[in-house]
């Protein structure tokens, strides 16, 4: 027998052992499955060429294009964060595949087309252009290249779009921007796309179930457990951005595998169906407007603001009916069918330090952080560069939801909405915006629909601390603050808002009321001032400073991209303000928030009758709701406290509570413990306790007339987050 023939004989029984063995775990895929396929890249490519062609805008990106593929007014040369305009070249070479691929446009098919995507596609592959900005080169990029492939890249020769897959095979699962979060979505979705055009069927569903199993609770990167969004390390609330993006990715994919063998499971569906309505829709105003205390660096672009679009929920009701009522409401608020529906919540993100509360005719919010979050993100990009104090305790309020959009370029950034700020001759560099936090008490207790929220604040950026909290009702909400200290001979101002001026500005004083003109005023013995629907009511005459008129700046200041815009802006804004004096000690303010009230309900509004503030101390700050009988507490350390007709309660540490009652009955109880240090919170009332839940422990001494009460509180991912008994 011939050794060669027996070497050939061996070889092939190890090849054909190697073909058993990959067909055993990598079967062909049959006739379902390429039609599953076929099906998914239809709704791709359907998805692309939904929007309308406009003729004008081709004919100009064919006139325009020069001989070697690029187009004039793009700066090739700059490939840095703050610029890589090159992104509009690959954005123009989608645009005019969309052209060439959609049935009914009259570039269909089209030759001159059809050579402007090859020469511009070419210019890309010889250049092959890496910007500084990592998310250009394994998503921006990636991404428009993969839906020129997908549109027109059969049409193009086939040695150029070979040369193109190294350039869009950055977008891979072990890329440094892959990380466990919105961007590995967004990754696994661009490298999908391209496996469906080279025809790799066995590793698109390896990743198919990658950007399946994304959706998950985390601990660090990610969706957390309150249904916040972390993009980082850092903890910053990411919610409104790559949050967003997160959700829209898996949303998107949950779309174009529905009813195939890639179908994502229910589990999953669902648990992102909770996050869009309960995370992403209650940190927005009416679900539609986003909550400028939830954005970030992306404050310093135009449009941050603007209201969403429903396209994400409509694609939700397409794959379940899971919440479908919920999401059929989101979606005609969307789209104006119907107005400020009651989407009535009180919700505290307790991973992410912030507070919505919603009601049917506004929403406002509180931002915060502690020693277990960072106070801001950092101004990645040059963006955002003047963010140090948008962390502070800033409490933003909406009517309309468009109160602050766009207002930052002309934005006073030492006058945040809600916050206790030292003021300096000008900011510090913006490589100082981001900070740890210092105090850990930080929090709010809510049962569901009312809330109070504590912040033990101490500023890392100035000697400067004050305990500050806010208490949230139906009609109303107290801001009290108490132990304003502060070490520098410059002044303290806690502003009460910051916003876009429409209409007139009115103040009521021991002097009588008027119409206050324009300009910069210091006022005496001011009993209330309102503006724009909502009125701000001091317990008692307060000195304040209010301007009213026109602001100046620039885009420029906040946003150094090549982009930005450099005229300068003007915009009528109002701000209102404390003056705490330099160097102030143990300094305190109680003032009250009307929102959507006319001014003759603001003058009719009983301010006596309706709020009572029981204590605001450096140690208990404590309001009651006397309409409603509703009594909120935040101890900051051990300590006893008269509630009013005859009732007394003891707090043997620090805590948070919203007690219901009538007179001395209690009807209903929630607590929460902001430091998170506390497996049990302990508290006694005079007065017997019918309450009997799981979690909490009752005992009634006839002889001292108290009730004894113990609250298990919520542990580990849960810690921080509040606990209602009925």
């Amino acid at each position: 027998m011939n050794p060669k023939n027996n070497i050939c004989r061996d070889k092939w029984s190890f090849w054909g052992l190697g073909l058993v063995l990959y067909l055993l775990c990598f079967p062909p895929l049959l006739a379902d499955n390429l039609k599953d396929i076929k099906t998914i890249q239809e709704r791709i490519i359907a998805e692309l060429l939904e929007n309308e062609i406009n003729p004008e805008e081709i004919e100009e990106l064919l006139t325009t294009q020069l001989e070697d593929g690029t187009w004039p007014g793009i700066d090739y040369k700059d490939v840095s964060r703050t610029g890589f305009e090159h992104r509009i070249h690959s954005g123009n070479m989608v645009t005019l595949s969309r052209a060439y691929s959609k049935r009914g446009s009259k570039y269909r098919k089209n030759k001159r087309v059809r050579n402007a995507i090859e020469k511009a596609l070419a210019n890309w592959v010889e250049n092959d252009y890496f910007c500084d900005n990592w998310w250009h080169n394994q998503i921006g990029t990636p991404g428009n290249l993969v839906h020129v492939m997908l549109l027109a890249g059969n049409d193009m020769p086939k040695e150029l779009t070979e040369k193109a897959q190294p350039i869009i095979g950055r977008a891979h699962l072990e890329a440094s921007g892959a990380r466990p979060s919105g961007d590995r979505i967004k990754i696994a979705g661009i490298l999908a796309k391209n496996l469906l055009f080279v025809a790799d069927y066995q590793q698109f569903d390896v990743v198919i179930r990658v950007i399946e199993g994304e959706i998950k609770f985390s601990e660090g990167r990610g969706m957390q457990y309150d249904y916040s969004f972390h993009h980082r390390v850092d903890r910053v609330n990411n919610t409104l951005s790559y949050g967003l993006g997160y959700a829209d990715a898996f949303v998107e994919w949950a779309g174009y595998v529905a009813d195939t063998d890639y179908a994502f499971s229910t589990d999953k569906i669902q648990l992102l169906v909770d996050y869009y309505l309960d995370g992403i829709c209650k940190s927005m105003v009416y679900g539609k407007y986003p909550d400028a205390g939830v954005k970030n660096r992306s404050v310093a672009r135009a449009g941050a603001l603007k209201p969403m679009h429903a396209e994400t929920p409509k694609k939700m009701l397409l794959i379940t009916d899971y919440r479908s009522d919920e999401l059929k409401e989101i979606i005609q608020i969307r789209e104006g069918s119907i107005k400020n529906t009651d989407l009535s919540h009180s919700t505290f993100y307790w991973h992410s330090e912030h507070f919505a509360f919603q009601r049917p005719t506004y929403y406002a919010s509180v931002r915060m952080f502690s020693t277990r979050n960072y106070n801001m993100e950092v101004p990645y990009n040059s963006e955002g560069l003047k963010n140090h104090h948008r962390g502070d305790g800033t409490n933003h309020l909406s009517l309309t939801g468009e109160e602050y959009l766009d207002i930052f370029p002309v934005m006073d950034y030492q006058k945040i909405p809600g916050a206790t700020i030292l003021q300096k001759e000008k900011l510090p560099d913006e490589n100082q915006i981001q900070k740890p936090g210092l105090t850990d008490f930080v929090g709010a207790v809510t049962d569901g629909m009312y809330g109070a929220v504590a912040f033990d604040f101490k500023s890392p950026h100035d000697p400067l601390e004050a305990k500050k909290t806010w208490f949230f009702f139906d009609n109303e909400y107290m801001c009290l603050g108490a132990g304003i200290t502060g070490r520098s001979n410059r002044p303290v101002h806690t502003t009460l808002n910051q916003n876009l001026l429409k209409g007139n500005v009115t103040v009521n004083s021991i002097a009588g009321q008027k119409t206050q003109n324009s300009g910069d005023h210091e006022l005496d013995g001011v009993n209330w001032i309102h503006s724009d629907g909502a009125a701000y009511l001091f317990t008692e005459p307060q000195k304040v400073s209010l301007s009213n008129g026109p602001a100046k700046g620039y885009w420029w200041d906040i946003s150094k991209q090549s982009s930005t815009p450099k005229e300068k802006v003007t915009l009528d804004v109002f701000k209102l303000w404390l003056d705490h004096g330099n160097r102030p000690q143990g300094e305190t303010y109680s003032y009250v928030v009307l929102p959507h009230v006319d001014v003759e309900e603001t003058r009719g509004y009983d301010l006596q009758g309706s709020l009572k503030v029981l204590s605001n101390t450096d140690h208990i700050q404590a309001v009651h709701h006397k309409k409603l009988g509703i009594t909120m507490v935040v101890f900051y350390q051990a300590g006893a406290l008269d509630l009013g007709e005859g009732l007394h309660l003891t707090m043997d540490g620090p805590g948070t509570l919203i007690l219901h009652h009538q007179g001395k009955t209690i009807h209903k109880i929630a607590a929460a413990d902001p430091g998170r240090k506390l497996g049990k919170l302990h508290f006694s009332l005079n007065t017997p306790i019918g309450i009997e839940s799981k979690g909490l422990k009752t005992q009634w001494n006839a002889d001292k007339g108290i009730s004894d009460l113990s609250v298990e509180l919520p542990k580990g991912v849960y810690a921080g987050k509040s606990i209602s008994f009925e």
